[in-house]
């Protein structure tokens, strides 16, 4: 399994998070993958066979080859039919509804094909400039100049939106939405809007996602913390706290995380994110 991220171009990096490409050789036996929310909007391109999303325990569908898959605030599953070959890119929180001119929201947990976004005609192009391309940086260069025509003005982020995820980045999901806005309370109705609009979840919402990824994260990089000193770094009330919100994004008791082979995946991303 072969996971590579990179940098988006300068004029891109407000909204772009960062262009990633996944791996898998056909020859391999892949159980269900468990995807859980991280908060981004993701642009895919299935490059290989298909992909399986389960809609219960033994329905699914057939993924859309160029697809975008709206903000998670559940975990679903995955699994290929063989060969993975993905190219995407990962958008901040408000950053694809800067590229649309129709509400976030209406993408939530769901894959969109692009034609029904940008039109058959300039979904084909790219998708042919994608499929045709010999190498990932020709893969960038195509999507990156068609996101740059599809942009609107960058003042179109608002800055109450911009500075309370900023704001929950950099508390690592643990701050509340009144501490945030100490300037003024009742600019929370407002946040609310505008977050719903731009991002398509709540803040408060936002706000769980990103602190469940700084755990994980955690759990990852030091695996001999108990479930207590985790969530006491990440300002969880307290150990059942965090076992509740961990079990209502991820589906699973946190102390099934690292050994759980559905979520091999998962835990790939999050150590190279």
């Amino acid at each position: 399994m072969n996971y590579e991220t990179y940098h988006p171009h300068p004029n891109l990096a407000a909204i772009v998070k960062c262009h990633w490409t996944l791996e898998v050789p056909g020859d391999l036996e892949a159980p269900k993958q468990r995807v859980i929310p991280d908060g981004c909007i993701e642009m895919c391109f299935i490059l290989g066979d298909d992909v399986r999303r389960f809609t219960d325990e033994n329905e699914f569908i057939i993924q859309p080859r160029t697809m975008v898959f709206g903000q998670i605030t559940k975990p679903y599953y995955v699994q290929p039919t063989g060969y993975v070959n993905t190219f995407a890119v990962r958008f901040y929180p408000f950053g694809f509804a800067n590229i649309i001119n129709r509400p976030i929201a209406e993408l939530a947990d769901k894959e969109t094909p692009l034609t029904e976004l940008f039109g058959e005609r300039a979904t084909r192009e790219l998708e042919q400039k994608i499929i045709n391309a010999t190498a990932t940086s020709s893969r960038i260069e195509a999507v990156e100049s068609f996101l740059l025509q599809q942009l609107t003005d960058q003042s179109t982020v608002e800055n109450i939106v911009k500075s309370t995820i900023d704001a929950l980045a950099q508390s690592k999901g643990s701050a509340s939405i009144d501490s945030i806005l100490t300037d003024d309370p009742s600019k929370r109705r407002n946040l609310e809007r505008k977050f719903s609009k731009q991002v398509g979840i709540s803040p408060k919402q936002l706000g769980k996602i990103i602190r469940l990824q700084a755990a994980l994260k955690m759990m990852l990089d030091n695996p001999e913390e108990t479930l207590t000193q985790v969530a006491y770094e990440n300002e969880y009330y307290d150990q059942a706290h965090f076992i509740k919100d961990f079990k209502a994004f991820t589906g699973i008791n946190p102390k099934n995380y690292l050994s759980d082979d559905q979520m091999m995946l998962s835990s790939l991303i999050y150590s190279k994110d």
